[in-house]
């Protein structure tokens, strides 16, 4: 365990006596990318939630660069600058997506002036600065998803945590998404956990990834070991191979 990184040590939930995660150990690094992949229903959404404040664990802890976060609200542990997306978006749909970055920047303390330049900004930064002044809940699928992470990204965090952002996105559009998250980690120095069904964008762009398989961590490595690791291929990836999936 290092002192600077987003931790959970030896996590478990169960929601009506059926084990969702159990003793999971995960360190998110500062200023790298970190993966977390697993078949449907392996708890990758359970733990994020458990992250971020959403889900209290019935046992372990999550720690910030070696603070405890036990009692601290989800809105709590975004002001200390742990974000996250969400895999339905969750937009405010009929706001702008200028308001959708504004909203947040208020909440995050900024004065309705500042949020304002701050949204423009990133909308900017991002690359989107031509869908500011378009309704929300009319979005494309995959723009919805870059506006979620502009909205993620509001007052820069230290750490990232987005859960399936390359859901519908074409090889182009996922390659962009490549692009974005190296330009996060290399410009704002911020962790991410990157929670993704794209295995080919998982090796090739995290550092090291975690695999979760029915709540537990069955394997953590570089993309290299994973790759390589039986584990992995019989617990997880060979089933995508036997679908006509991705093949290690």
């Amino acid at each position: 365990m290092t002192s600077t990184a987003l931790s959970a040590r030896n996590v478990s939930v169960s929601f009506d006596g059926l084990k969702a995660l159990a003793n999971v150990v995960l360190d998110i690094p500062p200023q790298r990318v970190t993966g977390l992949i697993g078949p449907n229903g392996a708890g990758k959404t359970t733990l994020v939630n458990v992250l971020t404040g959403f889900q209290a664990p019935d046992e372990g802890s999550v720690t910030m660069d070696g603070k405890d976060m036990a009692g601290i609200t989800s809105f709590g542990i975004r002001r200390l600058g742990i974000a996250r997306t969400f895999q339905s978006g969750r937009l405010f749909s009929e706001l702008s997506v200028l308001d959708n970055l504004e909203v947040t920047g208020v909440g995050l303390g900024l004065s309705r002036r500042e949020a304002c330049a701050k949204a423009e900004a990133m909308l900017d930064w991002i690359g989107i600065a031509s869908l500011a002044d378009r309704i929300a809940g009319g979005l494309p699928y995959t723009d919805e998803r870059r506006v979620a992470i502009g909205r993620a990204l509001m007052m820069e965090p230290k750490y990232l945590l987005l859960d399936e952002p390359a859901a519908g996105m074409s090889a182009e559009e996922a390659d962009d998404l490549i692009a974005l998250i190296r330009r996060i980690v290399a410009e704002m120095k911020c962790g991410v956990l990157l929670i993704e069904h794209n295995i080919g964008l998982v090796l090739n762009i995290c550092d090291h990834i975690h695999v979760l398989d029915s709540g537990e961590i069955i394997e953590d490595g570089s993309p290299a070991q994973i790759k390589a690791s039986e584990k992995v291929r019989h617990a997880y990836m060979g089933t995508q191979a036997e679908a006509g999936g991705v093949v290690l």
